[in-house]
C-alpha cells in the first residue's frame, strides 16, 4: 500500500480546493487552446480526479493509488507514468498536475506522456521540489514550451511536440 492509498480518505479534504484553484489559474493560461468536448484528455497522476473534472472533454486518468482512483468520476487505470498502457498519439491533451516530482523515473515518465499525447501537454511542477530544476530542464528538452507561468506553489508549463 502506498502513501496515497493510506491518506485517500482525507485526500480531497486536504488538497481538493487547492487543486481546483490551481486548475482554474491554469485554465486561464490555456485560453488559447479551444478544448472541444470530443477531445481525449489523459490525466497522469490523477489522484481523485479533481484536476481533470474541470475540463469539459473525454477524460481518462491513471494513478498508482487504487484508493484514490475509487473517488474518480471518469474512467481510470491503475498504473504509473513510466509505463502508460495507451497507444501512441492517443490523447489530444495530456496533463499532470503536481505529480511529476513523485515519478520513480522522471525522464521515462515525461517520454511516455510525450508518446501518448498528440498535441498539447500541460504540467504543473511544485516549485519547492528538490527535483524542480531537473524536471524543468527535461520538459524543455522533450517538448516545445509554449508558456511557462507561475501559478502559486507550482510553475505551469504549456507544451506541444516539436
Amino acid at each position: 500500500m502506498n502513501y496515497y492509498d493510506i491518506i485517500a480518505d482525507g485526500y480531497d479534504e486536504l488538497y481538493a480546493e487547492e487543486q481546483r484553484d490551481k486548475v482554474r489559474k491554469i485554465k486561464k493560461v490555456l485560453n488559447f487552446i479551444d478544448v472541444k468536448p470530443y477531445f481525449r484528455l489523459l490525466d497522469v497522476g490523477c489522484g481523485s480526479g479533481v484536476s481533470a473534472e474541470l475540463f469539459d472533454c473525454d477524460k481518462t486518468g491513471i494513478d498508482p493509488s487504487k484508493e484514490l482512483l475509487k473517488r474518480c468520476s471518469f474512467p481510470v487505470v491503475l498504473g504509473v507514468a513510466e509505463d502508460l498502457p495507451f497507444l501512441d498519439d492517443e490523447f489530444d491533451i495530456v496533463i499532470s498536475f503536481t505529480a511529476i516530482h513523485n515519478f520513480n523515473n522522471v525522464v521515462k515518465g515525461l517520454k511516455e506522456m510525450r508518446r501518448v499525447g498528440k498535441k498539447w501537454f500541460v504540467f504543473s511542477v511544485l516549485k519547492k521540489s528538490v527535483k524542480f530544476d531537473f524536471i524543468r530542464a527535461n520538459i524543455f528538452s522533450l517538448f516545445r514550451v509554449v508558456k511557462e507561468v507561475d501559478v502559486g506553489k507550482d510553475v505551469c508549463f504549456v507544451c506541444d511536440k516539436f
